[in-house]
């Protein structure tokens, strides 16, 4: 009867996630229209924090529970499905034109923060209360500054938004306020309570199965919060917006490591060796070696034409299930 409960509550959990970025969506696209925001700007932001609220949420109730692991092995884990399944997904029914400024300035960020997340592992194999403040602050300063250069460009570009004043008059005079919020707060609550549905449910079917609670964080969690950011995307990629579907992936792994590791960190540092166990210090460090060689392909991918084509997604894709293989054969072999 447990299992079966399990298994009816994540069925209810994925359609939470999946009617909530529906409308989560819409809403956003609407909150731009009316007030002149890129879409671009939206999926890096708004959208992109709201999709990565059960990831937060995960990893602060497992940061509290001494179960440090799983904070950062659900980040990893969410992150890699992010790269390798939502953009290969999205690249692969519909490929992805890529603005140069993505080149040049976001997608290096999301770099660069995988990086200094190395590093602090590097120096102490924790995430102490200070690296975690950095990452808070870092946080904050790259929400500030997507926002200051939106911003900018939107001044500058006068004459671009000349040429769309009839389309965005269109926009504003079918906006609703009310609805706007119901579907903005309506759909959030969905993705919350659906994301929680998916991990909490997921994890007890998973732990029936012998998982270690850091596969189940790199598998079922990364995956189960990570349906926000898929549902998000797709619906995002049919309605013709590709640009608040890419961003929502950029902003979403910036948000997982400075974020989410730095909350976490900051109400309860994060140790790998606080259960004396080297295997997870090391196998932490293949992954987020991984990750970062998963992030490169993928830019390297980007520059090429400027275009996410279609047999990259599969490539993308492909890779994902190679990981999940060799992350379940290296488990139980």
């Amino acid at each position: 009867m447990g299992l079966f409960l399990d298994i009816v509550l994540l069925l209810v959990g994925f359609a939470l996630l999946i009617y909530g970025a529906k409308y989560f969506v819409l809403g956003s696209s609407d909150l731009a229209i009316r007030f002149h925001i890129p879409e671009f700007i939206v999926g890096l932001t708004i959208v992109a924090l709201g999709t990565s609220a059960p990831e937060l949420a995960v990893s602060i109730t497992a940061a509290t529970s001494g179960s440090n692991e799983m904070v950062v092995s659900n980040v990893l884990g969410s992150n890699l499905f992010n790269i390798m399944m939502v953009l290969g997904f999205v690249s692969f029914f519909k490929a992805i034109s890529v603005d140069k400024k993505v080149l040049l300035i976001d997608y290096p960020v999301t770099i660069i923060a995988s990086l200094l997340f190395a590093a602090f592992l590097y120096m102490d194999k924790d995430i102490n209360r200070w690296e975690a403040l950095v990452f808070v602050i870092c946080t904050f300063a790259y929400m500030g500054w997507t926002v200051v250069l939106a911003l900018k460009e939107q001044k500058n570009a006068p004459k671009v938004e000349e040429k769309k004043e009839s389309e965005e008059e269109k926009g504003e005079k079918d906006f609703k306020a009310w609805k706007c919020a119901v579907f903005i707060i309506g759909g959030a609550i969905a993705i919350i309570y659906g994301g929680d549905f998916v991990v909490n449910h997921a994890k007890n079917i998973g732990l029936r199965f012998g998982m270690s609670e850091a596969l189940v964080g790199l598998t079922i969690c990364a995956i189960g919060t990570s349906l926000p950011e898929f549902t998000t995307s797709i619906t995002a990629s049919r309605s013709g917006h590709n640009d608040m579907a890419l961003g929502n992936v950029i902003g979403s792994n910036v948000f997982n490591i400075f974020c989410i590791l730095g909350v976490s960190g900051l109400i309860s540092p994060i140790s790998l060796t606080s259960k004396g166990s080297d295997s997870l210090v090391v196998n932490t460090v293949y992954d987020l070696y991984i990750y970062i060689g998963v992030c490169l392909l993928t830019y390297i991918f980007c520059w090429t034409g400027r275009t996410l084509q279609k047999w990259e997604g599969f490539t993308l894709i492909s890779l994902y299930f190679i990981y999940m293989a060799y992350a379940l054969f290296r488990e139980f072999a």
